[in-house]
């Protein structure tokens, strides 16, 4: 069995080719035995054991072409995978309270089926900023987020970098202001403002439109936004306009316009040192899919899974 052959003392070195293994694309000239020990800090006959362990089991196959090198005739992602110590990708997503996100994760799903070559998993947290954390910590293989949160987050200098881009409105159609008093057309002095500080969108977009205007800021958990601007918790707060035209929520709001350039797109981000995570993201996500089960959902012409 594999994992036998990983508590062996060659376990380590195949693990770590076969990590390797699943960065290469089929057709593609591989490292020489020197090239791979250096790179992985082992030595040569470890390596070439861990590579012979590989053909044997079926995960690769290897041609020679002679002063041309060696290449990657054929992988097998699942063998390579399990001898990789990787089971599943399990990714995390904004929990789905608006048709969008349920037909976005739905799309990642049917998505990944189709490939047939691993499963993913999806777990739903609220706050781009908690979902980047967690795979920069290695809780997650992946996270989807707006493409501003993202660059934000990355700007920081954070070890993570966007893979995938699903394109503009395929994490939401827009932002919104609501407003508790139903005769107000936008932020006015001495309002209470809410903001969610672990959502770098919601947060940014609410210090744009209350600029130059003097608000006081209050925390509010952006799940709690419409109840506490029906209660007058708060007089005012930035919210996806997705979740009241899915609700047919009876509640004032007017548009912030130019605000929401950029941060209506979804992206996939991953840790940049994961070269494989994002190898098989890249193999099992495919965007038209994705994107066209998302409007299907959207439409109602299909029941979301996820």
């Amino acid at each position: 069995m594999i994992r036998d052959q990983l508590l062996s003392k060659n376990g380590t070195a195949t693990l770590i080719l076969a990590r390797e293994f699943l960065k290469c694309c089929e057709g593609e000239r591989i490292p020489t035995i020197t090239e791979f020990s250096k790179k992985m800090n082992l030595a040569r006959g470890t390596v070439q054991n861990a590579l012979k362990n590989l053909i044997a089991s079926g995960a690769i196959e290897i041609s020679s072409k002679g002063h041309l090198g060696s290449y990657l005739e054929k992988k097998d992602a699942a063998i390579l995978m399990e001898f990789a110590g990787i089971s599943s990708l399990v990714g995390t997503m904004p929990l789905p309270y608006s048709r969008r996100y349920e037909g976005l994760a739905s799309g990642i799903i049917v998505s990944s089926e189709r490939q047939n070559t691993v499963s993913v998993n999806l777990a739903y947290m609220r706050g781009a900023k908690n979902r980047m954390a967690m795979v920069e910590n290695g809780r997650y293989d992946f996270a989807i987020v707006s493409k501003f949160a993202a660059e934000t987050y990355i700007g920081e200098g954070r070890e993570l970098k966007i893979l995938i881009d699903f394109g503009p409105s395929s994490y939401l159609n827009s932002h919104v202001l609501m407003l508790h008093d139903a005769a107000k057309k936008g932020i006015e002095d001495g309002m209470k403002v809410g903001v969610d500080d672990s959502s770098l969108d919601q947060k940014e977009l609410t210090c744009i439109v209350c600029q130059n205007r003097k608000v006081e800021y209050v925390p509010i958990e952006y799940t709690r936004s419409v109840e506490s601007i029906r209660g007058g918790e708060v007089d005012a707060m930035v919210m996806n306009i997705d979740e009241v035209l899915d609700k047919e929520l009876d509640i004032h709001y007017v548009s912030i316009g130019e605000c929401d350039l950029g941060n209506t797109n979804a992206v996939v981000v991953i840790n940049e040192n994961q070269e494989e995570i994002g190898a098989l993201l890249n193999e099992v996500i495919e965007v038209d899919t994705v994107l066209a089960v998302q409007r299907k959902v959207l439409a109602g012409e299909m029941i979301p899974r996820y």
